[in-house]
């Protein structure tokens, strides 16, 4: 189920603004690789620092990506045997205990990346000079947005009771 729909004005923004992120992120990327194929394969040279940039655009892509694909529920989650063993109050229980326990995984990701950013502040990359510890950062703040992002979405779950997603060919949805 997209959340986007039932967020307030500020998740909307901030999705919007992850989401343009992203597309310039990866636009940046494509680019970035073709024009260093290109200079490497014509030219005989290549840009050093585009191989840096690179991979701290791909590093924050992916977990600012985490955040985008929770706002749009689009985590992949196989419901077919909790479906099958357990009766509606039983999956949503269920359903609730699995959201918690990813509250604490990503309460945990925040916590062991802000330490590893941190410890490697100090360093700087070979090339651009950058702190080693801006590309570690890519994990806290992306699992930090990931979690604003999930505890809204367990929060409208949590209001909202979903139909069982054997009944959508798209997935759950909530009842109105």
């Amino acid at each position: 189920m997209d959340y986007r729909n039932h967020y307030p004005a500020v998740l909307r923004w901030l999705s919007t603004l992850i989401d343009v992120c992203l597309a310039l992120g990866g636009f940046a990327i494509v680019a970035l690789v073709f024009c260093n194929a290109s200079l490497r394969g014509f030219a005989g040279f290549d840009l050093a620092w585009s191989l840096e940039v690179t991979s701290f655009l791909l590093l924050w892509s992916t977990f600012i990506g985490c955040a985008a694909a929770v706002a749009r529920g689009a985590h992949m989650r196989v419901t077919e045997i909790a479906e099958g063993l357990f009766p509606k109050t039983g999956q949503r229980i269920l359903s609730i205990a699995i959201d918690l326990i990813i509250v604490v995984l990503l309460v945990s990701l925040i916590w062991t990346g802000f330490s590893i950013s941190a410890h490697t502040w100090a360093q700087k990359t070979t090339v651009l000079y950058w702190p080693v510890g801006l590309l570690y950062a890519s994990m806290p703040v992306g699992m930090a947005f990931t979690l604003i992002f999930h505890l809204y979405n367990l929060y409208f779950d949590i209001r909202n009771p979903v139909l069982p997603h054997s009944a959508h060919s798209d997935g759950g949805e909530a009842v109105q």
